[in-house]
């Protein structure tokens, strides 16, 4: 499968708490942390949900 580095370049403080959820499953801890994950469909889906908190290149 193909994977996708996913960046947290805004802070999470004051967010909805699903966002944040998201953010937290997709592996990310604070601010320029980087993480790797799978392509699949359930990680698109927490990508998108908080969208505008992230960075997505195709690793």
């Amino acid at each position: 499968m193909s994977k996708v580095k996913v960046t947290l370049v805004k802070s999470m403080h004051g967010r909805k708490k699903g966002h944040k959820e998201c953010v937290r499953g997709l592996g990310l801890r604070k601010m320029h942390h980087t993480v790797e994950v799978l392509d699949t469909p359930e990680n698109r889906g927490m990508i998108n949900k908080a969208y505008y908190m992230l960075k997505v290149e195709e690793a």
